[in-house]
């Protein structure tokens, strides 16, 4: 009987692969000239910012002790995603400054015991919502930094 590791290795795998294909595009030639599988210069590596993952069945939590990835599929529906994704820009407009600053201030909001439930976490306490709606939250809360809630 064959385990379902080498199933989710596989995946993690593949993901990841197509992650490094995505990164490094189709084109020879990257920025300034450089074959696309060029290490990137000082200056564009230090303006990325790693998005936090966690392994299945986990939760990344960052130093102040927010919820920044779920080890889980995203579920939501797309009207349900929409509402969630709008909910943070919102937020994060009101805010001002760089939206991406604003995420883990944002998540943070939405975690804080007694926090209203609203629009943002599917009108449900974050506590009660399974990893798979608190990873389709962290989804559409880094879509609206991104400016992608359609």
């Amino acid at each position: 009987m064959r385990s379902n590791t080498s199933a989710v290795r596989w995946t993690t795998g593949a993901i990841a692969v197509t992650g490094l294909t995505l990164l490094t595009g189709c084109s020879s030639t990257g920025d300034q000239g450089q074959p696309s599988g060029a290490p990137a210069t000082p200056s564009t590596a230090s303006t990325r910012t790693a998005t936090p993952t966690a392994s299945p069945g986990e939760a990344a939590v960052s130093p102040g002790g927010v919820t920044t990835a779920v080890g889980a599929d995203a579920q939501s529906s797309e009207e349900e995603y929409f509402q969630a994704c709008h909910a943070a820009k919102v937020w994060m407009d009101e805010k001002g400054g760089d939206p991406k600053a604003q995420i883990e201030p944002y998540l943070a909001s939405l975690q804080t015991p007694g926090a209203i439930p609203g629009p943002g976490t599917y009108n449900k306490a974050w506590a009660e919502l399974e990893p798979g709606r608190q990873a389709a939250v962290i989804v559409a809360v880094r879509a609206a930094a991104d400016q992608l809630c359609g």
